[in-house]
């Protein structure tokens, strides 16, 4: 069965159609480069931002760790001329007043400026005996209350003088202490750094045990307000970026969580976005040029069968006149009945485009008699090397059916049959069904249909003939599909063979 689908007449078309889709691919995959280089330039800043407050924090906790280090080592210091206070004192009592270490022992004792010291009997009533650096309270004799709180920090010392028992107690230097303060205040700056820093990384600090949250920034609270998600972000953070350890005064260790600011997260997402507004707008605008074509197609096909059945009144009118006039005359009554065959075949017509744009009429019809009268009609004007061959079944296949619209269906594939076969071959229609459908096949024993455009032979306006307009095909696609809302499809077609093209009705 020759299907009237060349591309010769749709060529310029297709090729501009092509054209029009490479350029927007074109400029759909140059805009994407594009906007990828710049989320990528964008996101390797980003990074290096991130980089470099990572290293300045890790640097800063190194100078942290170096101060308590510093502050160890004067405390151990400060230790060690304790110790040597008491011991100046014992040499200072057991040596002669003018004996040259026992008087440079007292001028030790003496030049000590920055330590406060208190000296204390060695009894159990802790009565103070001396003191140095501390303006002690009016009437205070004993280590005692606030005093003793104040000066137990430091391990104190015991001794003895001439075998009497004595404790040094003493506390922090002054400039210890000042040098504390700025410590403490270096720490926490550290830690408002860590999380109020400028380039809006989300970071979490947390204890060595990673059990408590020492500060965060960045992060939304219920992010990690619970044990179970802390531990949860804490791992998503680590799959990330590396933790930062850093050391705090007294001995004391936190890690530094941080993950990627949102906009370098959001960064990763935007070629992806990118592509799926492109695909979106290619699907719009291929699904509006489809529209925008089937609607003007449509519009063609509308005013060509309403122009084509108003051409056709004029002439069968005027036919009908003249076979009701000859019937009276001296004319065989044979040609009469051809005439008037032929007469109702242009009727047919007739009907058959002006249902075209309108929604038809259904009615239920026996379609073995409607493929039986499109049959015999054709049978009559084709060539007798044409075999027709039907098999119907024994009870009636009903369907709803507009008997003009359907013969036309049946009439075009027949001629294309015919056409293929070069008016010498079979046309077999078989009638078969099920509980739902009527199945009816049409095949020939014609050429075939080249693999390469079997699926374009239902367009519109697709043609291999010189003077054909394409529309058989296309017109019985619309008939059956759209107008009986059953299928109409190419079952199977092999070249020097034939062609088999299958209907499927509804019952109901």
């Amino acid at each position: 069965m020759a299907p009237n689908d060349h591309p010769t007449r749709r060529r310029t078309s297709r090729n501009i159609k092509w054209i029009v889709l490479a350029v927007t691919v074109l400029l759909a995959l140059a805009a994407l480069w594009e906007v990828n280089n710049i989320s990528r330039q964008i996101r390797i800043s980003e990074q290096q931002k991130v980089q470099i407050w990572a290293a300045a924090i890790g640097q800063k906790a190194q100078l942290v760790s170096y101060t308590e280090a510093f502050f160890n080592e004067v405390a151990a210091e400060e230790r060690s001329k304790m110790e040597l206070y008491t011991r100046a004192q014992q040499i200072a009592f057991t040596q002669p007043l003018n004996n040259t270490v026992g008087l440079f022992f007292t001028d030790y004792i003496i030049a000590n400026r920055t330590i406060p010291v208190i000296v204390t009997d060695g009894d159990s009533n802790s009565r103070i005996s001396a003191f140095n650096n501390i303006e002690l309270p009016e009437g205070c004799t004993r280590l005692a209350g606030d005093l003793y709180t104040e000066f137990t920090h430091e391990e104190p010392i015991p001794y003895r003088v001439w075998g009497m028992p004595f404790v040094l107690y003493y506390k922090e230097s002054r400039i210890y202490t000042d040098l504390r303060k700025v410590l403490n205040s270096l720490t926490q700056s550290l830690l408002d750094e860590i999380t109020n820093n400028s380039v809006t990384v989300p970071v979490l600090v947390v204890d060595s045990l990673q059990e408590y949250v020492i500060g965060s920034g960045n992060l939304r609270e219920r992010e990690f307000d619970e044990p179970d998600r802390l531990a949860n972000k804490l791992c998503e953070m680590a799959e990330e970026n590396d933790p930062i350890e850093i050391r705090l005064p007294d001995n004391n260790r936190a890690y530094v969580f941080y993950e990627s600011t949102p906009l370098l997260k959001a960064l990763r997402w935007v070629p992806l976005l990118y592509i799926f507004i492109i695909l979106v707008l290619l699907l719009v605008s291929y699904y509006l040029f489809r529209t925008a074509r089937s609607n003007e197609q449509n519009r063609i096909w509308v005013g060509m069968a309403k122009e084509t059945a108003h051409q056709l009144g004029t002439p069968i009118s005027s036919l009908i006149a003249w076979t009701e006039y000859l019937k009276d005359k001296t004319f065989e009554e044979k040609y009469a009945v051809e005439i008037r065959k032929d007469l109702d075949r242009l009727e047919t017509i007739t009907h058959r485009f002006s249902k075209i744009g309108s929604v038809p009429e259904l009615a239920p019809e026996n379609v073995c008699e409607v493929i039986q009268s499109a049959i015999d009609y054709l049978q009559n004007r084709t060539s007798k090397k044409v075999k027709f061959v039907t098999s119907f079944p024994d009870e009636p296949a009903v369907v709803p059916l507009n008997r003009y619209l359907f013969e036309w269906v049946v009439e075009n594939i027949c001629k294309n049959a015919i056409d293929a076969m070069n008016g010498n071959g079979t046309f077999t229609v078989i009638v078969s069904g099920d509980a739902r459908n009527v199945i009816i096949d049409l095949g020939d024993t014609g050429k075939g249909i080249p693999p390469s455009i079997q699926k374009h032979i239902f367009e519109s306006g697709f043609t291999t003939k010189q003077r054909g307009w394409g529309l058989g095909l296309s017109l019985a696609h619309r008939i059956i599909n759209d107008y009986h809302r059953g299928k109409i499809f190419l079952k199977y077609s092999i070249e020097g063979q034939g062609t088999v093209f299958r209907i499927l009705l509804r019952r109901n």
